[in-house]
């Protein structure tokens, strides 16, 4: 395991991105460099940290973390629906199918819970309970289970915010074919399920996550894409201390980037304007965090990669 001082260490070697103009033009979303060729996408997964629709900083083996821990659920969950994967050549890399992404983000929720403008409890603790087509009972407390799992899907904006969505509104809208959007409610509850299942065994509550589908020419079907159950696209709870810590009005203890939201959110920042700096401490507990979930997921113990990443990533691909 590595310790305090070995992320200190690694801070100045955090993968900002790679840049490989001989695999053509890159796009750089929040966390992922992206190269489209010969009907395939390589998915460079950075160390840059997101929240509140920002880049706010770098986090080292973060880009790992999501990678290897992404390619350890794509395996486990084809068996419920297939996936975008072709092969993993570097701990960072993932060479992927090329897929048209659907215009939805398909989010699913077994807790009410989180602290920003888009979480089901900004809005229900200020009395909203119709929200996302769903109605949600009476007499909730933060970070309580919901009566069962339900998807509240957003769409996918590509600046500012995403706007909820409700299954009405993705129909009518024509975001997604009516048989389309059935096979990914029912492949995003089962993931969803199976997700809970193993976090439970890991001692871990799965709280929430975010699904990307896309529509495969090659398998005439909607597949998984993007990434599964990592610390960025779920909020992850230790279950042992969940109920002692909620009925002492005390927030769950998290294996996400919650806290780091929760820090922000604490000093007054929730995405308006320029982030304050991420601090140091800040990024070492992240790093800490990211791989502790890997561990405890995977049941492997986590291999840090040479850094600097660059060398080491073009070696792989070209």
């Amino acid at each position: 395991m590595l310790k305090h001082e070995d992320i200190i260490a690694a801070i100045p070697h955090a993968l900002s991105g790679v840049d490989l103009p001989e695999l053509g033009p890159r796009i750089s979303g929040k966390v992922r460099d992206i190269y489209r060729q010969n009907g395939r996408r390589v998915l460079i997964t950075t160390d840059r940290l997101s929240a509140f629709d920002r880049i706010i900083g770098l986090v080292p083996y973060k880009g790992q973390v999501l990678n290897q821990l992404s390619a350890f659920w794509f395996d486990a969950t084809a068996h419920i629906i297939p996936n975008h994967v072709l092969s993993v050549p570097d701990p960072n890399v993932t060479v992927a199918r090329e897929c048209r992404p659907y215009p939805v983000e398909v989010i699913v929720r077994g807790y009410i819970t989180g602290v920003t403008t888009t979480s089901l409890w900004y809005h229900y603790e200020r009395g909203v309970r119709e929200l996302y087509g769903l109605r949600l009972p009476d007499g909730l407390q933060k970070n309580d289970p919901l009566p069962q799992p339900v998807i509240t899907p957003t769409t996918k904006a590509t600046t500012g915010h995403d706007e909820r969505l409700t299954r009405d509104d993705i129909l009518a809208r024509k975001l997604v074919p009516p048989d389309q959007w059935e096979q990914i409610e029912r492949a995003a509850l089962a993931l969803f399920a199976y997700g809970q299942e193993v976090a439970r065994r890991a001692e871990l509550i799965l709280v929430d996550t975010k699904y990307e589908f896309g529509w495969s020419d090659d398998l005439n079907r909607p597949v998984l894409i993007d990434e599964v159950h990592t610390p960025d696209s779920s909020r992850f709870w230790r279950a042992e201390t969940y109920e002692e810590r909620v009925g002492a009005g005390l927030e769950p203890q998290n294996f996400d980037k919650e806290f780091i939201r929760l820090w922000y959110a604490a000093r007054g920042y929730r995405g308006e304007g320029e982030p304050p700096p991420l601090p140091v401490e800040l990024a070492v507990q992240a790093s800490l965090r990211y791989i502790t979930v890997y561990e405890m997921l995977t049941g492997r113990p986590f291999e840090p990669a040479a850094y600097p990443a660059g060398p080491r990533i073009r070696e792989a691909l070209l």
